[in-house]
């Protein structure tokens, strides 16, 4: 017996410090409002967004470079550098699969867990330690990544409503104990595509602002009406910026586009020269531009913390705030809002919010990196987080340690 006492205390010594949440323990949700800029709370159009910034906690937000959709959205869920978890883009190209290309809107590329396998989000962490997940959408769920999805997972249709979304959210949390998820993740594209289609400023991005906090408004009202505790954290991936057609640049005017392929275009180009055109890209493209600055990957300025992963195409050019670079006829109209900018610029900020018992007594820094939600997501949930770049001591500050 004496044996077996010290052999159960030796295990419960041993044990991780971040144990799994008790029964009761709140859940959390964390949800994306893709697109959301954290001023977009001052227009006076937000009043249930406003009242969890009030009583809880609210910081803008830095995003990771390139300030796109799906490098960002990993971030958040692994806690590393876009060169880090391998997602280095809506776009991307990788010498291991030659001939290929990854991107936003082929399902055959961004469902392979090829793609993603270069990181673990905190779902598929949760997962192996016994914690059911589920995910109303979010970059990365749809795949196996390495072998595991969330118990509860959706394949991403932009049809699907907003208010199908959060009742989706809701029916998951009304389960019994033992089929309840424990961290939940819930995506609105809304603000996004109306900042793309019709810029920052006027009805159309104030009516999808509105339409959001609506939304988050029924799912508080929801929770509170099952009697489900809840921590929750809000977010966007990056801001956005008005662009305008009196402010392109054309890199047909620079180089053949034959000598390249153009990965991705906008904000940020990132261009791969074709093979045997030896120096005819770099020549053209590594010298001073108007309104462009372009570097070999090795070369871009440290601040931005990228560059080092293969799947970097090998030229990368910014554009100065307010410009985007294309190649040939512009595939959309050069009107409304973009992002992908430098992540310093004030408007690619995104948003974090929280609001819940966890977050009481939280002193948050003036800017929060988004780098440092994984391991408050990981505290919150009771799992121990992976290396990530992020600093723990933001987490500490957060959740009121």
């Amino acid at each position: 017996m004496i044996r077996l006492l010290l052999a159960l205390l030796g295990f419960a010594l041993a044990a991780p410090l971040s144990a799994q949440p008790a029964p009761g323990a709140p859940t959390t949700i964390l949800i994306s409002i893709d697109g959301f800029r954290p001023d977009y709370l001052d227009r006076g159009i937000t009043p249930r967004l406003s009242a969890l910034r009030d009583g809880g906690v609210f910081a803008p937000m830095r995003p990771s470079f390139p300030t796109k959709t799906f490098p960002n959205h990993y971030t958040i869920v692994t806690g590393l550098r876009p060169d880090g978890h391998g997602i280095t883009g809506n776009a991307m190209i990788d010498p291991a699969r030659p001939g290929e290309m990854f991107s936003l809107g082929n399902p055959a590329q961004s469902l392979d867990p090829f793609w993603w396998d270069e990181a673990e989000p905190v779902w598929v962490t949760a997962e192996n330690a016994g914690i059911r997940t589920a995910t109303m959408f979010w970059p990365g769920s749809e795949a196996a990544i390495r072998g595991v999805r969330p118990q509860d997972w959706m394949r991403y249709d932009q049809h699907v409503s907003n208010v199908q979304r959060v009742n989706a959210v809701l029916d998951w949390l009304r389960r019994p104990e033992t089929l309840r998820p424990r961290f939940v993740t819930l995506y609105f594209d809304t603000v996004d595509t109306a900042g793309h289609m019709n810029g920052t400023a006027g009805p159309e991005i104030d009516a999808a602002i509105t339409e959001i906090d609506a939304r988050i408004g029924e799912l508080v009202d929801g929770l509170a009406a099952i009697g489900r505790a809840a921590n929750i954290l809000i977010v966007s991936d990056h801001g956005m910026r008005q662009v305008d057609a009196a402010r392109v640049i054309q890199l047909d005017e620079l180089i053949d586009p034959a000598f390249y392929t153009l990965v991705e275009s906008g904000p940020y180009a990132a261009i791969e020269p074709v093979t045997g055109t030896d120096n005819l890209v770099p020549e053209a493209l590594l010298r001073p531009h108007d309104h462009m600055a372009c570097a070999r990957r090795e070369d871009l300025p440290p601040a931005l913390e990228f560059g080092s992963n293969p799947r970097v195409a090998a030229i990368i050019c910014i554009a100065e705030a307010g410009w985007i670079i294309i190649s040939g006829e512009p595939r959309w109209p050069v009107a409304g809002g973009a992002h992908g900018w430098d992540n310093r610029d004030p408007q690619m900020r995104a948003l974090f919010l929280a609001s819940g018992p966890a977050f009481a007594g939280a002193t948050p820094p003036e800017t929060i990196d988004n780098i440092d939600i994984y391991t408050v997501l990981t505290r919150l949930i009771g799992i121990e987080p992976l290396a990530n770049d992020g600093n723990p001591t933001v987490a500490d500050a957060l959740l009121g340690n």
